[in-house]
């Protein structure tokens, strides 16, 4: 079957929003009220925020703002990989950080094992599984960068395991692996968007008010210092604030700079068959991704259905954001394409959904934080498509931060790292944003066709710490 009938019948919409068992929207803000912590953005960042507040400090008034519905943005839209790495992989993390990454990676560990206890503390039913993430090698030449990130990995504390082309193929049976490196801990599989609607009951349960329908159009300091933010039928006023909005335009024109909004696209096949699953193998379920720098990701859904998405990431001149670029016939085409490639054996599967979504993404591709209003407003930002499990890290960094259960002027560990006190390098200005993103594209596609080797464009990012792929 050619790879573009399989896609005649999909849904243009997230798989994981369009479950029957999605909550009814929350009432909009109505009046003006006030409160302890006003939380700016009901995706996983703000519901982290605002669960953690209670959970530190009980007495705690607080309120979530969300412009849409909870989960709808990225939270709801993504592939469900929740790693524990908080800088974008180990490779990332020691460029940048080398000194702190033994610290780093115990926090992540931490904070994953935290997410798991959370869900199960609260019975939130987010299909968590942890069954790790496998990395394969579609060309030899990858294989020694998985050997050189399994070394580093077990430098730092972690035991993942190389695979050879036979045990790979005896995990996941595709013609197109010459081998794996298996990290077992370090990921857990969840549906994205139960995980969101899950936290927001966890929220409620604890008397958070969540507004749902309530973009924040404005945001001023009072003259006792309290930050007042407004909406179309009412404001909210709060002494402290934490922004989690991702990339949407953010109410802190400084958070221009730094965060560009790149599109990414998945599709999601109808449940496989018995026999196709056993063509497959995948006894294990891991999440999947190979190693090029165009790489794809993938997954098994609940019910057996394969997400499949990645390849492309695609940036619109002026920070573009429309609905309408959420459908890209051309990168859905590509995706199939490359779909039946890895798996010849499913010929004949539809997909039956097709999304996208933007990413907020930085120059340094791990999120970065920082305060504004004299340490009343919070903010944690660029997690570049690895948010899933490092926003609940975010949000205890933005907590420390504004204060919250903490002595007055007290540090924690988080606060005192270099990663959490420094910025990225700001993107330029257009049309020098939008020239320098299209030519690293170009230039990450060449170096997949040449063995990996990146030329002297990729090469200066790299010095310059700007080093990408997509």
């Amino acid at each position: 079957m050619n790879a573009l009938k399989a896609l005649t019948h999909a849904e243009p919409s997230s798989y994981w929003l369009t479950d029957p068992s999605r909550p009814d929207p929350g009432a909009a803000l109505a009046g003006r009220v006030t409160c302890d912590l006003a939380v700016v953005g009901g995706g996983y960042t703000g519901l982290w925020t605002a669960l953690r507040a209670k959970e530190r400090d009980p007495s705690l008034d607080v309120v979530v703002l969300e412009a849409d519905r909870v989960g709808g943005a990225a939270s709801g839209r993504n592939g469900g990989f929740c790693a524990a790495s908080l800088t974008h992989g180990i490779g990332n993390g020691l460029d940048r950080w080398p000194d702190e990454m033994p610290v780093l990676e115990r926090l992540g560990r931490e904070n994953l094992v935290a997410i798991g206890e959370t869900l199960e503390r609260y019975g939130v039913d987010a299909e968590w599984e942890l069954t790790g993430e496998m990395n394969v090698a579609t060309e030899e030449w990858q294989m020694k960068d998985l050997q050189e990130v399994a070394d580093r990995a077990a430098e730092l504390g972690w035991r993942p395991s190389l695979l050879g082309t036979d045990e790979v193929r005896a995990e996941v049976n595709s013609p197109t692996y010459v081998g794996a490196l298996w990290d077992r801990e370090g990921v857990a599989m969840v549906n994205p968007a139960k995980l969101a609607w899950g936290l927001a009951d966890a929220c409620r349960s604890l008397g958070v008010r969540v507004h749902e329908n309530t973009r924040v159009t404005s945001l001023r300091r009072e003259t006792n210092g309290d930050l007042r933010l407004g909406g179309a039928y009412g404001s909210v006023t709060a002494r402290k604030v934490a922004l989690g909005t991702g990339v949407f335009p953010p109410l802190l024109k400084r958070l221009r700079h730094f965060l560009v909004p790149v599109y990414d696209y998945a599709m999601v096949t109808e449940p496989l068959t018995p026999g196709q699953r056993e063509a497959i193998g995948w006894r294990n379920r891991q999440g999947l991704g190979d190693s090029a720098n165009q790489f794809h990701y993938y997954r098994l859904t609940s019910d057996d259905r394969i997400l499949w998405g990645g390849y492309d990431a695609i940036y619109h001149f002026g920070n573009d954001l429309r609905s309408d670029l959420e459908r890209r016939p051309e990168t859905f085409a590509t995706l199939s394409k490359h779909f039946f490639t890895t798996f010849p054996q499913l010929e004949g599967v539809q997909f039956t959904h097709t999304w996208g979504g933007v990413i907020d993404t930085c120059s340094r591709f791990c999120a970065f934080f920082g305060t504004a209003y004299d340490d009343r407003l919070a903010y944690a930002v660029g997690y570049t498509g690895l948010g899933v499990g490092a926003t609940r890290f975010g949000a205890d960094v933005m907590l420390d931060r504004l204060g919250v259960g903490l002595a007055k002027g007290e540090e924690t560990e988080r606060t005192r790292l270099r990663m959490v006190r420094t910025k990225p390098v700001p993107f330029p200005p257009e049309p020098l944003r939008y020239a320098a993103i299209e030519l690293t594209r170009r230039e990450i596609a060449r170096a997949d066709r040449n063995g990996g080797r990146r030329g002297l464009w990729l090469k200066t990012l790299d010095r310059f710490g700007l080093g990408f792929d997509s």
